[in-house]
């Protein structure tokens, strides 16, 4: 490999190392803040880190210089879809995205130095901008089977508020009830919902954060109804039980409708794999006869 090339290995190789490393290691002005609030517990983290990073101290700073805010606001939407995964912050996305973007960038420089050319150019412009879109690919994958989750363990869930409901508990008791007795995402989200209510969030501001938070437009309806309810006085067993049941029916409706959509699905398979292999065995040996016959 040409020298030109080793240095141009070893220009890109050692900042991305350096990157990494910060990006891995946390800074010691965002822990000070950390172990200041949870002795103090007066001031918010959140507000701490943001004033830190506007500040432009440690790699926080380095990260929101080279990360434009839209994406950055776009990352924190798809990781509350998500579920907020541990493994996958908001500070990891963002680095995964520019070290993704740099690594294929220095696969792109090495092609288009082996192979001069458009075609190599072009590759390395697509293998670039994959790299840097692919964390959102991954967290938009985990948001959409998360929503999926909780649109099918929503009917369940109303079923037993409707029950604790009747049973003669209140709404915020059988909401209770069902978040700390399930499991799943829908749970999380309304354990979450618990928290946000306990410590002093309206009751109404917290379920209108748990629709816009999960993203799914049958829990968003039933958000609305709890809390169409709530102002006029309607009784919440009621309420209940028809959103059950609505939810109920939308569930089958979506299983049939994905059972409708299997025969397309195989039609391409069975085009592409299955036919051709079909008319091998049941036309070639009339060729194959043909062919000796004509010979």
């Amino acid at each position: 490999m040409p020298t030109l090339v080793w240095v141009a290995v070893a220009a890109v190789v050692l900042p991305l190392a350096v990157l990494t490393q910060l990006a891995l290691s946390r800074s010691g002005k965002t822990m000070a803040a950390a172990r200041h609030n949870l002795t103090r517990g007066l001031v918010s983290l959140s507000a701490e880190v943001g004033t830190l990073e506007a500040r432009g101290t440690g790699a926080g700073a380095v990260l929101r210089a080279l990360t434009p805010e839209s994406a950055a606001r776009r990352i924190r939407r798809m990781i509350d879809v998500a579920g907020r995964p541990a493994s996958f912050t908001m500070t990891r996305a963002l680095w995964a995205k520019l070290v993704l973007a740099a690594a294929a960038a220095l696969l792109g420089a090495l092609l288009v130095v082996e192979f001069p050319g458009l075609p190599a150019g072009l590759v390395a412009v697509v293998a670039v901008l994959a790299g840097y879109h692919l964390p959102e690919a991954a967290l938009w994958a985990r948001g959409q089977e998360r929503r999926q989750l909780i649109g099918r363990e929503l009917p369940d869930v109303l079923d037993q508020m409707t029950i604790a409901v009747e049973a003669g508990l209140g709404f915020e008791a059988a909401l209770s009830r069902a978040a700390t007795t399930g499991r799943g995402a829908l749970a999380e989200e309304l354990v979450r919902t618990q928290h946000d209510i306990a410590a002093g969030r309206p009751r109404r501001a917290a379920y209108d954060a748990l629709a816009a938070r999960t993203r799914v437009a049958d829990l968003r309806r039933f958000v609305g109804a709890v809390n169409q309810a709530d102002v006029y006085g309607i009784p919440l067993a009621d309420v209940l039980r028809v959103q059950a049941d609505e939810m109920r029916l939308k569930r089958r409706q979506r299983a049939e409708e994905q059972a409708m959509k299997v025969p397309v699905k195989v039609t391409f398979p069975l085009m592409v794999c299955i036919l051709p292999a079909l008319m091998i065995v049941v036309v070639g040996p009339a060729v194959l006869g043909l062919l000796e016959a004509l010979g």
